[in-house]
């Protein structure tokens, strides 16, 4: 047994370790155990008995919960085993609230705050209602590119497109009673920011990580700000590669557009709009960097960014508008959209990276194409050889029931290219065949 996001160890028990009992419960529960040092060693305790009695009592007075405390025994001595359940309602210690947070404990401030004591309360902070604002302040340009785009998408009926801004509005569920959400504010105010601090994103280009050449800041409403990026990535920051077919020029970016699209839309979707700070996208030479506070679903790691999985929202009410004017879907394939738009456009996989704070994802330059007529070195053979392994492996992350034609098919290579990288994989122990060839499926080991 190891420290983790529901298992915590003391040597001995202190009373400030109710805030720890606190935090578990606040989260998603767990275990304290206490008579096991750092390393997980049992140590032992010469009042176990009596702390059978105070903890509970201690932890009922002050936190108004109650917990089991059960007595272990072992050969290295006897230690206590606190057992917390998940509460559904925030539990306080002496006014504070704490939460454990991977295999840590943090006091929840300000904004954390906020948003913990909403979601106990089922609300999002997109959802929250905003005084003396109305839909006469909002942008008459903004409700009619979405008017447009619903249409255009066939997701909203005719006869709602026609009503009324105030109408709109309300079956777009972004109204309580006589106020308009914060969800509204983005996507239809003509300055946001005059009530969400930070709600626009930057771009900047860079050198080196500490030498920025330029940048631009994008401001307006949520549509605006998706529109003038695609843009400004388009026109200004990207070089496109050129080429000819006879006498036609190709002009081709570097990255595939629909991963860049798909990218600025999960950004915006799931940024963490309370934390004041912009999104932001740095370009250099050779990738592309999207950068946004934010947090993933409770338990979930990238590894579930890069399978199928289940549309959790971190802003739902924006999501609902966005996915009506066609712009994302309702599904959570749009992390999986980038690695295969990616891939399919001879990328290495994107790069996923979390810190329980913010989500980075970081794409990397085009793969140069390999003359067909021209001999490699060894060298560069077991390098390409490489790339291909991982690239079916991410492909097999997303779709444990691929067949070797599909891969083949999409990456654009023959089907013993793809038995080799298979054998490559299976060689160093990273996938496993289950269930035999037909209506069997991959099996990714852990490393």
């Amino acid at each position: 047994m190891e420290e983790s996001q529901n298992i915590q160890w003391k040597e001995t028990w202190r009373d400030e370790y109710i805030k720890w009992i606190g935090g578990f419960a606040n989260a998603s529960g767990g275990k304290l155990l206490i008579g096991i040092n750092d390393k997980g060693e049992v140590t032992g305790l010469n009042d176990a008995k009596k702390m059978l009695e105070d903890i509970p009592n201690k932890v009922r007075d002050i936190l108004g919960i109650v917990v089991d405390v059960d007595l272990k025994t072992s050969l290295q001595g006897n230690y206590l085993e606190i057992s917390v359940e998940a509460y559904p309602y925030p539990v306080s210690y002496k006014g504070q609230y704490h939460y454990r947070s991977g295999s840590t404990k943090q006091e929840l401030k300000g904004a954390a705050l906020d948003k913990f004591l909403l979601n106990k309360q089922g609300r999002r902070w997109d959802a929250v209602p905003i005084p003396h604002v109305s839909a006469n302040d909002l942008s008459l340009s903004a409700f009619d590119f979405f008017r447009t785009k619903a249409i255009k998408s066939n997701r909203l009926t005719e006869e709602i497109v026609q009503e009324s801004n105030d109408i709109l509005l309300e079956k777009l569920h972004l109204t309580e009673g006589n106020f308009l959400k914060r969800a509204a504010i983005l996507l239809f105010h003509p300055d946001p920011e005059k009530y969400v601090t930070g709600a626009f994103v930057k771009i900047g280009y860079f050198r080196t990580d500490d030498d920025l050449l330029f940048q631009d800041e994008i401001h307006g409403h949520l549509f605006e700000q998706i529109e003038k990026a695609l843009d400004l990535l388009r026109t200004k920051y990207l070089k496109a590669l050129i080429s000819y077919e006879g006498i036609q020029r190709i002009e081709e970016l570097p990255f595939p557009e629909a991963a860049l699209r798909e990218a600025l839309l999960n950004a915006i979707a799931h940024k963490d709009y309370s934390s004041g700070i912009p999104i932001q996208i740095s370009v250099y030479a050779d990738k592309i960097i999207f950068w946004n506070e934010g947090t993933l679903p409770e338990n979930w790691t990238v590894e579930n960014l890069k399978q199928k999985h289940a549309s959790r929202p971190f802003n739902p009410s924006i999501s609902t508008a966005l996915f009506r004017t066609g712009y994302i879907e309702q599904w959570g394939r749009g992390t999986i959209r980038i690695i295969n738009e990616c891939i399919n456009y001879g990328l290495p996989a994107p790069v996923f990276d979390y810190d329980f704070a913010s989500v980075m994802l970081e794409i990397k330059q085009k793969i140069e194409k390999v003359p067909q007529n021209n001999t490699f070195p060894a060298k560069d053979v077991g390098e390409m050889s490489e790339k291909m392994s991982e690239k079916v492996l991410t492909l097999i992350r997303t779709n444990s029931t691929i067949t070797t034609a599909i891969l083949a098919k999409e990456l654009r290579v023959s089907t013993k290219t793809i038995e080799r990288a298979i054998k490559t994989l299976k060689e160093e122990k990273k996938i496993e065949r289950m269930g035999g060839d037909r209506g069997g499926y991959w099996k990714v080991i852990p490393k």
